[in-house]
């Protein structure tokens, strides 16, 4: 089975449809999901969803998403060793905008061979990435 990653840019424009993506991102959810395409994402890509989610939507956006959303997700738990990977990436690079929940999901999307972001962020794109959008 093939594999996406699932970035919080894509989640929130899935989730909310005052966002500006909102339909182009239920439809590249739906092709998704009739292609049964898995869905990976990361810990700390969680954090950033529930956190812009809370703030944009409330606590009842969370626990939907929590419920509803987050089954769906293979996760890849971020530890101590691949937290400190991504930020050697973000000081390395030295791009002011790059976040270090951007440079692990790139870590993670290359060890897990995953050429694929359902995202509307720039940076998987400037990053060699495909984005289905």
């Amino acid at each position: 089975m093939s594999r996406v990653f699932v970035d919080t840019s894509a989640v929130l424009a899935l989730l909310n449809p005052r966002e500006e993506s909102h339909e182009s991102a239920r439809g590249v959810f739906e092709k998704l999901r009739a292609r049964e395409v898995g869905l990976l994402t990361s810990s700390f890509v969680l954090v950033e969803t529930y956190a812009l989610l809370a703030r944009r939507m409330g606590l009842d956006a969370v626990a939907a998403f929590r419920k509803d959303f987050a089954p769906l997700l293979e996760v890849v738990w971020v530890g101590s060793d691949l937290h400190e990977r991504g930020l050697d990436v973000v000081l390395e690079r030295r791009v002011r905008d790059l976040s270090l929940v951007d440079a692990v999901s790139f870590l993670v999307m290359r060890q897990r061979r995953i050429d694929e972001a359902f995202a509307f962020d720039r940076h998987f794109r400037d990053e060699g990435f495909s984005l289905l959008n």
